[in-house]
């Protein structure tokens, strides 16, 4: 039995399991959405560069959601990724507090 076999071995608690099936669910779910909202929105730019005026709210629609699922995507596939190597998210900063009066005490 060498001293490295039990690292090995390990599995991540059910919780970090739940939370990783979770993340890869979500990345999933919006990757998928991103692909719809693509393929409306080309298809919504034919139909409006062929003279329908009300598809061009809808291709702006179309565009802006398939902006924001894919932003969310990478924000997910980042947590996904930092999860499965074992890293805990960043701290936020803490500022310091008070003025020039704070200072001089």
């Amino acid at each position: 039995m060498g001293k490295h076999t039990d690292a090995a071995t390990e599995e991540p608690p059910p919780s970090q399991r739940r939370r990783l099936l979770g993340l890869a669910a979500g990345v999933t779910l919006t990757v998928v959405a991103w692909g719809f909202l693509v393929y409306s929105a080309i298809d919504f730019g034919s139909q409006a560069r062929g003279g329908d005026t009300v598809a061009w709210s809808f291709l702006a629609f179309a565009t802006v959601g398939a902006i924001a699922c894919l932003f969310m995507a990478l924000i997910l596939g980042t947590r996904l990724v930092s999860a499965v190597r074992g890293q805990s998210p960043p701290e936020p900063p803490v500022a310091p507090g008070g003025g020039k009066r704070a200072r001089r005490d």
